[in-house]
């Protein structure tokens, strides 16, 4: 939580001198490409107002960060997505915009590059958004067990090296290769006392079903306790006879 916080209050204040020096000191040389392009070409910038509207447009983004920085502070689960979602709309429509005050010769391609930018950034972010929202399924078969979702495979009861229901989540450390929201934990993340771990992991519900295998090491649960409790009780039976 500190950390997030630390690293949104950095970014609002990078943009937020990085405009100021563009917008008001004239900085142009911060804009990306803009020291590399022939004087004609900066002077037509600086009269249509291409780089004083980008130090604009970087201050009012971090105005609007700043203004949704309190949601960190309550209980609203999904803040970092807001805030962060802001950010990428707001900057990345903001170029698109921009567009339009670029030199005459270029505006056409600089329409299609920021477009494709816009596309290319937002799409595979919402599909993971969404994806990474509709969480994971269990589902016990006769000789195995699957958990299906981002991250998810089946296993079978015979490689069941233990099986236990902890009360509490063991701290985790890090994420490896996963998806860490304020909700959910799916994907690989290091875990004390048991290293690199994949977890399926539903915030603030208990118990957590630790499933041990010969080659992973597995944290879920559900949002019913009563699931969970199930899920062991089955794959307890399963490992004991398999």
């Amino acid at each position: 939580m500190i950390g997030l916080v630390i690293t949104q209050i950095s970014v609002i204040l990078l943009f937020l001198i990085l405009g100021w020096a563009v917008r008001f000191k004239k900085a142009y040389w911060l804009i990306s490409g803009f020291a590399s392009r022939p004087e004609i070409e900066q002077e037509q910038l600086i009269n249509s107002g291409y780089p004083q509207k980008t130090g604009s447009l970087l201050i009012g983004t971090a105005v609007g960060m700043l203004v949704l920085l309190p949601l960190s502070f309550t209980g609203f689960r999904f803040a970092m997505e807001v805030q962060f979602g802001f950010m990428m709309i707001v900057l990345l429509g903001g170029f698109i915009y921009l567009s339009k005050y670029e030199v005459p010769s270029k505006r056409k391609r600089s329409y299609i590059i920021a477009l494709i930018l816009f596309i290319v950034t937002l799409g595979p972010l919402i599909y993971l958004t969404v994806s990474s929202h509709k969480g994971y399924e269990m589902a016990l078969a006769e000789d195995s067990f699957e958990i299906s979702g981002m991250y998810g495979d089946e296993w079978d009861y015979r490689d069941i090296q233990s099986v236990q229901l902890l009360e509490e989540m063991p701290e985790v450390t890090w994420k490896q290769n996963g998806i860490g929201l304020p909700t959910l934990s799916q994907g690989h993340f290091k875990v004390t006392g048991y290293g690199s771990s994949l977890l399926f992991i539903q915030k603030g519900h208990t118990p957590i079903l630790y499933i041990e295998l010969k080659d992973e090491k597995i944290f879920v649960n559900s949002k019913d306790s009563a699931e969970t409790e199930s899920w062991h009780k089955v794959m307890k039976e399963e490992a004991d006879i398999k």
